[in-house]
């Protein structure tokens, strides 16, 4: 079921799923998807007796788009959950993230750990593992040069949506949903509103403390934005119970290509703290 929740002056769009005694997980997807991203892991969820909570981001909602890079700063991201988590009446969640998502996520968890129950974070490590690998790993500099366009949001729009998006569509694998994200994001004014993201990003990032509640990190060895380096340091900067998972071959796009495993993930890490 998709419902529109209010947040401050915005409107997001919202999957929710599940009985609605669930367990409660906040799914946030990345860059240039949308929830839907989730679709082929909620139903191992929902099984599982968990209620799922996809929003479609800051910029991805319509209601939810406003214009100018210093809208997308990451606190206004940050506060956009802990709103929707207001407005359901949740004083926490388990929190699951892919790409910015996790990012999101990962920001989320070490500022606001009495929020976040558990964190499940696919592809992207943690911030300052991550920045880490900008600076000094050379793979992960070639693998981030996508980046310079994307600081540039209203050419980015332009660039990734003409010829019928070819350049957005190159982005997703044969087995991700990109009819949909293209539809969706081919609105005027989406790409640029998701791009706004990466335009806001500042070297703060690199200073993000240690995540404090229990973490699960996975990471595909196939992922062709996110190399090595970053992904094993990760680790360094969880100070709680903390799992590494290596997919052997798995795309960026986690959430759909490889659903079950995800799914099995999350909900080992769920089960780690509900039988404390």
């Amino acid at each position: 079921m998709t419902t529109e929740i209010a947040v401050g002056e915005h409107v997001f769009e919202v999957a929710i799923s599940g009985p609605t005694d669930g367990v409660p997980v906040v799914a946030l997807h990345g860059f240039p998807q949308t929830n839907a991203s989730w679709t082929r892991a909620t139903p191992g969820l929902i099984a599982a007796g968990c209620r799922v909570i996809a929003p479609n981001q800051r910029g991805y909602s319509p209601g939810a788009r406003p214009v100018g890079v210093e809208h997308y700063r990451i606190e206004h991201l940050i506060g956009d959950v802990l709103g929707l988590l207001d407005a359901l009446d949740l004083p926490s969640a388990h929190l699951v993230g892919h790409d910015w998502g996790a990012v999101v996520a990962w920001h989320l968890a070490a500022e606001h750990p009495d929020r976040v129950r558990t964190l499940t974070a696919a592809s992207v490590p943690h911030s300052a593992a991550f920045n880490w690998a900008i600076r000094e790993d050379p793979d992960q500099r070639e693998r981030s040069t996508y980046f310079g366009l994307l600081r540039e949001p209203e050419k980015a729009e332009r660039v990734l949506a003409e010829n019928d998006a070819q350049r957005l569509r190159a982005m997703f694998g044969a087995e991700s949903l990109d009819d949909e994200y293209v539809r969706h994001l081919t609105v005027p004014g989406a790409l640029t509103a998701a791009s706004s993201w990466y335009a806001a990003m500042t070297k703060e990032f690199a200073n993000l403390p240690a995540v404090t509640v229990p973490t699960t990190y996975v990471w595909s060895n196939g992922d062709t934005a996110i190399g090595r380096a970053g992904a094993q340091r990760c680790g360094e900067f969880v100070d709680a119970p903390y799992r590494f998972v290596e997919l052997d071959g798995v795309s960026h796009w986690i959430p759909e290509e490889a659903p079950e495993t995800l799914t099995a993930e999350i909900l080992a890490r769920i089960e780690s703290v509900q039988t404390c």
